[in-house]
């Protein structure tokens, strides 16, 4: 082999190994931001039960600063604005317990227009008071189909679970519902992606108490100090409509607030 032919072929292998080089960089730098893409798409599923600890002195509380992290980024709601005395009412129905009809009495009588969260279960066997809500004003909100922990389920069942009660509501009543409310208050930073790129809102609280067992009914007064005391400004008020006590309290309750200079909005009116 001459020294012309033996040159060529080393420059020939040259090129071949600088192609080579180059041609790893590109597909090492494509591979990283394929990965670098998927990491941030990605987002937790870990289990969050919704806490707060409450403040003093009608204080606002503590709702949890990753928790509340996490409702903020998608636009939910948790807790308004801290400078405007509002209260947000809010009402879970997974089932009806015969008291709505007086609660809506209650809030007709005294002008307050409250959020209802209701099951598939609520609206399959109380259509008519379902109905009475939206008719009234009220607004009603998505507290998914079969009520279960939302980590819990895959995408697709997540988005069932929310769209299937969404549907049957349209279909009976031609209403759009914008609100969700986690079943039992557990949820993940996925649940709620999911939940707002279906349109809706996730509603949290930032009061709640023990009401919701009809075997353990709180009494009256100390319903009422359990309520009254904890009110604070842009507070989004978690009652279950099941609870006899809440019914029986729920006029006296309204009007203190109102005396303690406090303002009933919907959510629809919320200020952050």
């Amino acid at each position: 082999m001459n020294k012309k032919t033996t040159k060529k072929m080393t420059i020939c292998l040259t090129i071949f190994i600088i192609c080579i080089f180059i041609f790893s960089i590109v597909i090492f730098n494509q591979t990283e931001d394929i990965e670098l893409a998927s990491t941030q798409e990605a987002v937790s599923n870990k289990k969050i039960g919704w806490g707060i600890k409450r403040g003093d002195n009608h204080n606002q509380p503590n709702l949890g600063i990753e928790n509340k992290r996490i409702i903020d980024k998608y636009k939910g709601i948790s807790m308004g604005n801290s400078e405007k005395n509002y209260i947000y009412l809010t009402f879970d129905c997974g089932y009806e317990a015969g008291y709505t009809e007086k609660i809506l009495e209650v809030l007709k009588e005294n002008d307050v227009k409250a959020t209802f969260f209701i099951t598939a279960h609520y609206l399959n066997t109380q259509e008519e008071l379902v109905k009475k809500m939206i008719d009234e004003g009220h607004i009603v909100g998505n507290h998914t189909v079969n009520h279960k922990s939302m980590p819990d389920l895959t995408d697709e069942k997540v988005e069932t679970e929310i769209m299937d009660l969404h549907k049957a509501v349209y279909s009976k009543f031609e209403y759009e519902m914008k609100y969700i409310r986690p079943p039992k208050g557990e949820y993940s930073e996925r649940t709620v992606k999911i939940s707002n790129s279906l349109g809706y809102k996730t509603v949290m609280w930032s009061f709640a108490y023990q009401d919701w067992d009809e075997e353990k009914q709180p009494s009256q007064e100390e319903a009422k100090k359990k309520i009254l005391d904890n009110i604070h400004p842009g507070e989004v008020m978690l009652l279950h409509g099941n609870s006899k006590t809440n019914t029986e309290i729920l006029g006296d309750i309204i009007k203190e607030i109102k005396n303690m200079g406090y303002e009933f909005k919907s959510l629809d009116e919320f200020e952050a």
